[in-house]
Formats: structure tokens, sequence, C-alpha cells
């Protein structure tokens, strides 16, 4: 086989360092934006924080200010290498009076002062695991059985059900504890254990975790006994809601069958799931803007709570211009210098992206406030419009991926209520009269009509589809039965009350 050359001409669209470090930034919501910026400060040395008062958060120390050498010889090759450092230009950075590196900082007019002056609220609390921890320091256990109370806990999920086998929990206890044990033992332990608050933690099954609730008000009276009876002898007629089953199979009446479902619907079907907090990042929102209503007239703010201002080192300017007046320099003060370079126009970089992060964040919202200005004015669902990424992406001349990326992890306050941005797109459909409105209004209207329906006798499909035709909307059974599955909403059989 024989080598050969060749010329070929290729289009390749290549994305800049600094096209893609814009576009991780702009994914970034306000609760992380903080500690992103943590880590490219402590990555770039030339990257600086400012306090209130605009003093250097930090002072760097000039390592560089004692590298001054006696000039050395180099052979043929060194010198070679040492011609990469010949032509530095450093004007653009030791320019007296000039600041847009010292200056260069992040914050500008989009910024609200009201959001500064506020602090950041945190909550602090005892997550679900810490709680059933600390419950297990009161029973009486060797350490051996502390350690098997241990690995169950470990092994109850965030809902508060031990979905885990326990065949699987002796078999991890044996491998990973080196504790040999048996089921029997587990099982008296898992026993203990589902006697802690909340009730019902460390059940297996919706079943067990109602049954181990209404245990606990046994005393209580005989609805709660009739209440046990119905949810062992009766669970799947329960869950299906086929009430009259349970009423003929207990010999119950009208009165007691609704006594008994009252004491079962006041039980928690996932006992660990209002308890504590297992991703505090998750816990609450904090809001990338803000809207306000002055006097009919909207404005619209970046949240700037999680963006320190931002600025390039002095200490590293310093140095450039203490290399630009020296006489002698010798190669490792030209490293230096390159570093020093490289940092410096990293910084840049990044605080550009931070800049051009806030200004596509801006003209976004701006685009869909004023797309969706009724909303905001009123806060009625029912005004929305119809609006899809492209109609974001032609206001404001940017790809459709970057507004998606801006619409999916975004989030705005009003006076209304917290929104994520995602909220306000929507499809459309045509009404009897032709005009185009926002498949959210009709949600809302289905929605309403579903809240306001005799419980006793709910609205089926068929009966929806014709309300909402009655009031002029275009719609097909299948689609209401669609906007009903995206609203979590069962089906009439399922909603019935007694």
């Amino acid at each position: 086989m024989s080598l050969s050359q060749n010329l070929q001409q290729k289009l390749l669209q290549k994305l800049s360092p600094q096209q893609i470090q814009l576009m991780k930034l702009l994914q970034v919501p306000t609760a992380n934006l903080e500690e992103r910026i943590k880590e490219e400060l402590e990555e770039n040395p030339a990257l600086e924080v400012t306090d209130e008062e605009g003093a250097d958060a930090y002072e760097e120390k000039d390592e560089f200010a004692d590298s001054t050498t006696p000039e050395e010889e180099y052979d043929t090759e060194e010198r070679d290498q040492d011609d990469l450092y010949e032509n530095i230009d450093i004007s653009d950075y030791v320019q007296e009076g000039d600041d847009d590196i010292a200056d260069y900082k992040l914050r500008d007019e989009n910024y609200g002062e009201q959001e500064e002056k506020t602090t950041m609220p945190y909550r602090i609390e005892t997550s679900f695991y810490e709680m059933l921890e600390n419950q297990l320091g009161m029973l009486n256990l060797d350490e051996r059985q502390y350690r098997i109370a241990e690995q169950i806990i470990g092994s109850i999920d965030e809902d508060g059900y031990l979905r885990r086998e326990t065949s699987a929990i002796v078999d991890d206890l044996a491998f990973r504890q080196n504790i040999d044990t048996t089921e029997e033992e587990v099982e008296e332990l898992i026993h203990r254990i589902q006697n802690f608050d909340p009730a019902g933690v460390g059940a297996r099954t919706l079943q067990e975790c109602l049954l181990l609730q209404l245990q606990r008000h046994k005393v209580e009276g005989k609805e709660v006994e009739l209440a046990i009876q119905a949810l062992t002898r009766y669970f799947d007629e329960f869950t299906k809601k086929h009430y009259e089953k349970i009423q003929r199979g207990l010999n119950l009446s009208d009165d007691e069958l609704r006594e008994v479902m009252i004491q079962i619907t006041k039980l928690n079907p996932k006992p660990g799931g209002n308890v504590g907090e297992i991703n505090k990042a998750e816990s609450y929102i904090v809001p990338d803007f803000f809207i306000y209503n002055n006097s009919g007239k909207l404005e619209l703010t970046l949240n700037s709570k999680n963006a320190p201002e931002l600025r390039i080192s002095e200490g590293y300017r310093d140095m450039l211009k203490e290399y630009d007046r020296g006489a002698k320099k010798d190669r490792r003060q030209k490293e230096a210098v390159l570093f020093i370079k490289q940092k410096i126009d990293a910084a840049k970089w990044f605080i550009d992206a931070i800049k051009q992060r806030q200004h596509t964040l801006m003209s976004t919202m701006t685009a869909i406030m004023n797309h969706q200005y009724d909303f905001f004015i009123t806060g009625d669902e029912t005004s929305l419009r119809p609006m899809i990424l492209k109609d974001i992406a032609e206001k404001t001349g940017l790809d459709i991926s970057t507004v998606s990326r801006v619409a999916n992890s975004k989030f705005v306050q009003t006076e209304f209520g917290t929104y994520r941005l995602k909220f306000f797109f929507s499809e459309s459909l045509t009404t009897d009269s032709g005009e185009e409105v926002s498949t959210r209004e009709v949600k809302k209207i289905l929605s309403d009509l579903i809240e306001n329906e005799h419980k006793k006798k709910p609205l089926s499909d068929e009966r929806l589809t014709e309300l909402l035709q009655e009031k002029g909307y275009n719609i097909a059974r299948r689609t209401v039965a669609k906007y009903r599955e995206q609203l979590n909403i069962p089906v009439a059989r399922l909603r019935k009350e007694l």
C-alpha cells in the first residue's frame, strides 16, 4: 500500500473556548453562579473580588519582585528556545491612565439597588436521616445492633419507604461491614424503627405505611378500627375507589363509610417527603429576575446577590510595569510575563462572559415580558399569549438553543409569584372565531372546571370537552385527556368523593 498526499477543502464549524465558556455560564442559575465564580477565582490569581468600598478583597503578593538574576549563558539550543520570548508586546497592559484592566468590573446599570441592600435568606434544619439517627440513640442497643440499625436507616428512601429486601440488607452487612446476622434479627430492628417519627417510616408498601399510622391511633375510636379493617381486607378496592364494595364487605352505613374514608385520607402516603431536606439547593428558589409594576409600567432588574464585583488584579498589572521598565530581561522574566498575560486574558474573558451572560438574560427576559405584558400586569393565566422559543429568538436575534438554555434554568419573581421562564412558553390553539390562544389558557380553564365540579359526580373527559367547546375552544377529547394528564389530574372515577 503506497502513501500519497492530497489537498482537501472542508467547511467546519468550531466553537472558540470563549463561546463554550459563555454557553456553560448561561446555563448556570443564579443560585449556583456564586459557586462558579469562586471556582474561577481559585483557578485564576489574576481575578479578584472587590469589597463594598472598592478595595481589593486580598493583596496579591509580588512573587516576581525579587526575580532579577545575573545574566546567564545559554548554549545554541537554549538560545533558539529563548527566541520564543523575544517579541512580547505588553503595551496594552501597562499604559498609564488606562483603566480597562484595573476597573474591568462586572456590575452595570441592569442591577437594581433594592436587591443590593437585602440579604439572601438561608434555611438551616435537620435532615430526614439525621432525625432518624437521633431517635436511634434512644433505643437500648449494643454496638453490633446499632450498626445494623444504621444500615437499615441508610437503606430508607427519601420518601420514608424501605424498598430494599431484608435478604439484601443481610448481604450488605456481611460483605461491607463483616457483620453476620439473620433476616429475623433485621426484621426485629425494622419493626422497632417503624415506631420512629414520622409515623409510617420504614414501611415496605403504601398499605403497610397507612396501617402503621392508623395503629398509633387505634385507641381513638371505632372509625380507626374500621379503617384498619378496610385497608387490610379491601386495599385494592380502596385504591380504585370502589367504595361500594368496601361498604358491603364491612356492612357499613353511609355515615360510617364517610368517617372511615376521612380517617384514611388524613394519613400521609409519603412520611419522609415533608421532613428535613435532602438537597438544600432544591429546597428553595432564588429568582434570576425581578419584575415590578410601577404605576402600570413594568420594571425589570437582574438579581445581583450572587454576582460579586470582579476586577483584574492590580498586582499583576504592576508586575508588567516592572518588566516594561527593566533594562535586562532574562528568559525567566519573559516566561513570567507570558504567564501573567495568559492569566489576565483569561480573567478578561471570564468577566466578558459574565457580562455577556447578563446581556443575554436581560434581552431574553425583556422580550418575554413584552410578549406576555398582560400577564405581568394582571397575573391572570388566561391572558397568556401563545409563545414558542422561535418567537423570542426572532425578537432578540439569538439562537433558539440559547433561548432554550435561558428558559430551562431561570426564574422570575413577580407580584403574583415566582415562575420558571419555561412556564410562559406554550403552543397555540385556534378558537371557533379563528383567534389563536395559548394552550396554557385552555389548561387553566380546564383546571377551573375540574376544581368547581361536583365531587360526588365528577366530570368525564367527554363532558369536559363539551364544556370547552361551548366556550369556543375547538378541542378534541383526546387533547383534553392529554392536558388533564399534564396537570396531574386523575380520571373522573378517581376524583370521586363520598
